[in-house]
């Protein structure tokens, strides 16, 4: 097993780290949150005081930070303690121009990168069983693999440098908007008198399926266990969306792609932060369209 350092150990990260700890590896894993950093070290990763230490010695080095200037200054830090064995593999969700220059400047410096953001959420996260997908040349590709089947379930390679961003990004364009319809038609169905399990059982099986009915249905008691059944409390946070939404519209008008239900997803879901409800599960804005968030 191989010693990796794991930078970011937040709602996806700390399930993330303990599935490698799991997996028989030593990993040094650090947060900016004590509360983070006792988690990990239950889960049986060795927890270390800086970004720098975890990367020293390493052979891997994972990170899980919240955006792309978080991840420069890591990289920009602690790049210093890694070999030119060290496979950089970077998780978060960040634009895609930041993940190719990022890959760049691991390149001059002699270090392998790849950008390998995920699908599948916190429950995914802790039961290993994330999808992720790889942005870099075969070769990383190839010695990040194994790293990260230890902690998903696919494992699929995008393209060079920059595409598994960009595979993230369109895959939570369609995740958002889909959301949404989701949500407005349980809405509608309960107004026009249709009980929510009966319409589930209709439309999960009718042409209206997708994963956001089907796997992370937004009304609670409906389908498979989601946040709609805890409140909304957990999951993926309604920010985070819009977030990726952010993200996704600003690659599209750098490539003129017209987006206008990614626009319109885009504009709903900052109405449901501006609202007070941007910490909820993003599925939670079924209550905004419903006349009940708040």
């Amino acid at each position: 097993m191989a010693r990796v350092g794991f930078i970011g150990l937040g709602n996806m990260g700390g399930g993330m780290a303990a599935n490698l700890a799991k997996k028989g590896h030593d990993v040094r894993a650090f947060d900016l949150s004590a509360d983070a950093l006792e988690r990990a070290k239950a889960a049986g990763c060795l927890t270390v005081a800086s970004a720098a230490e975890a990367v020293e010695g390493a052979e891997a080095v994972v990170t899980m930070l919240p955006a792309g200037r978080h991840v420069e200054q890591v990289y920009a830090e602690s790049l210093g303690g890694a070999a030119p064995s060290t496979i950089l593999i970077d998780c978060s969700t960040i634009d895609v121009a930041t993940a190719r220059r990022l890959a760049d400047d691991a390149a001059a410096r002699g270090v392998a990168a790849v950008d390998a953001p995920v699908s599948g959420g916190i429950a995914a996260a802790e039961a290993g069983t994330l999808t992720f997908m790889v942005g870099g040349s075969a070769e990383s590709f190839e010695r990040a693999k194994p790293f990260l089947e230890d902690m998903g379930k696919a494992v699929i390679h995008a393209g060079a440098s920059g595409a598994g961003q960009a595979a993230k990004l369109c895959n939570n364009l369609i995740l958002g908007s889909t959301m949404i319809a989701t949500c407005e038609a349980f809405v509608l169905a309960q107004r026009l008198g249709l009980d929510p399990q009966t319409f589930f059982d209709i439309s999960g099986q009718a042409t209206g399926q997708s994963w956001s009915m089907t796997s992370y249905c937004p009304v609670p008691g409906v389908g498979p266990a989601s946040p709609a059944d805890r409140d909304y409390q957990g999951g993926f946070a309604g920010a985070l969306m819009l977030k990726d939404l952010n993200l996704a519209l600003a690659a599209a008008q750098d490539v003129d792609a017209q987006v206008p239900m990614g626009t319109r997803a885009r504009e709903l879901y900052q109405a449901f932060a501006d609202a007070g409800q941007g910490g909820l599960d993003f599925s939670g804005i079924i209550r905004m369209l419903d006349g009940k968030a708040g």
